[in-house]
């Protein structure tokens, strides 16, 4: 579980073949390494991987073939700029939402446009996936947790403020360029629980069969 607030830029140093697969040995200065241990989830630009080796400066990670087929991951060159954000911990701030770390699907950047000192990112997404994009809803962008200012069909809007401009790879964007989305879990969890009862419409009596009594 992740937050969508990036602690770290990384940089990609290695990518390899291994056993049809990849591995791939990420270089992130910001991150205390000593504190993660083999085994732990660390999100990659959005993307759930497992550390399978730690370094004094960084980690290796093994990339599947499916990930790589659903992700933006098949796009990385050596010496990438990376999204790195390390899993929760108990105790931890909450400063973005709720991110699993799984990607819904890849998107396009179609439109960026500077408005005062902020940065207006305009981003299309498959029509199966704009029905869980709601405005002032939270989506995470290549791991980076964003509010969503406007919807426009399968296309929705988002500003970015200087500073996440500076924090993370969202500053280098350009048009044309493939990101990772993950929409809010809420939006699954809503989905599901209006799946078939009621032919989705929340009634009272819904909500008490359902555990929502208080």
């Amino acid at each position: 579980m992740f937050t969508g607030i990036v602690k770290s830029l990384g940089v990609l140093k290695n990518i390899r073949p291994k056993d049809g697969d990849l591995e791939i040995t990420v270089k992130a200065d910001r991150i205390d390494w000593n504190k993660i241990s083999i085994g732990e989830s660390i999100s990659i630009n959005g993307i759930c991987l497992t550390a399978t080796k730690i370094h004094s400066d960084g980690f290796d990670a093994d990339i599947s073939s499916e990930t790589m087929s659903v992700t933006t991951l098949s796009n990385l060159k050596k010496n990438d700029q990376l999204n790195i954000e390390p899993s929760l911990t108990v105790g931890d701030k909450i400063g973005g939402h709720f991110v699993t770390g799984h990607i819904d699907c890849v998107a396009e950047i179609v439109s960026k446009e500077s408005k005062a000192r902020a940065t207006s990112l305009q981003i299309e997404v498959p029509n199966r996936i704009a029905r869980y994009i709601a405005p002032k809803g939270s989506i995470t962008v290549d791991g980076v947790s964003l509010t969503v200012n406007s919807v426009n069909g399968s296309n929705f809007n988002v500003y970015i403020i200087p500073h996440t401009a500076k924090a993370t790879i969202i500053g280098d964007y350009k048009i044309g360029e493939k990101v990772n989305i993950e929409i809010d879990m809420m939006a699954r969890y809503i989905e599901r629980l209006l799946d078939k009862p009621n032919d989705g419409v929340i009634t009272e009596k819904f909500l008490r069969d359902n555990g929502y009594d208080q």
